[in-house]
C-alpha cells in the first residue's frame, strides 16, 4: 500500500498563498500522537507530497505568525484518516475563520 500526503494553505482574506507557514505532522499510535515531521509552506503556500503510513494523522498549522498578534486562531489542527493513495488536505485561512476539505 502506498500513501502520500500534501497540503496547501491559502489566506482568503489577503487573497494569496500563506508562504512560510509551519506545518507539524503527527500520526496517532493508540492514545498518543507521534511526531512524523515538520514542513514549511513554499512561496505558493504548498507542501508537496511526502510518503506516510496509513492511519489517523494530524496536521497542526502554526497560523499565529502569519495572521499576526491579533490572530483568533493561533494554530489550527486538522485530524483525518488516510489509508492508501494520495490525500491532499488544503486549509483556507482568514483572521476569524478557516475551512478544510479533502482535495485532489
Amino acid at each position: 500500500m502506498s500513501l502520500t500526503l500534501s497540503t496547501h494553505v491559502l489566506d482568503t482574506a489577503a487573497g494569496r498563498p500563506a508562504a512560510g507557514l509551519r506545518v507539524r505532522h503527527e500520526r496517532r499510535d493508540g492514545d498518543t500522537w507521534v511526531p512524523v515531521g515538520e514542513h514549511t509552506t513554499d512561496d505558493d503556500g504548498r507542501v508537496p507530497g511526502w510518503a506516510a503510513e496509513p492511519g489517523e494523522h494530524r496536521f497542526t498549522f502554526d497560523t499565529g505568525d502569519h495572521l499576526g498578534p491579533g490572530a483568533f486562531y493561533p494554530e489550527v489542527s486538522v485530524v483525518f484518516r488516510a489509508t492508501e493513495g494520495h490525500y491532499h488536505v488544503p486549509l483556507l485561512l482568514s483572521p476569524f475563520g478557516y475551512s478544510t476539505y479533502r482535495g485532489s
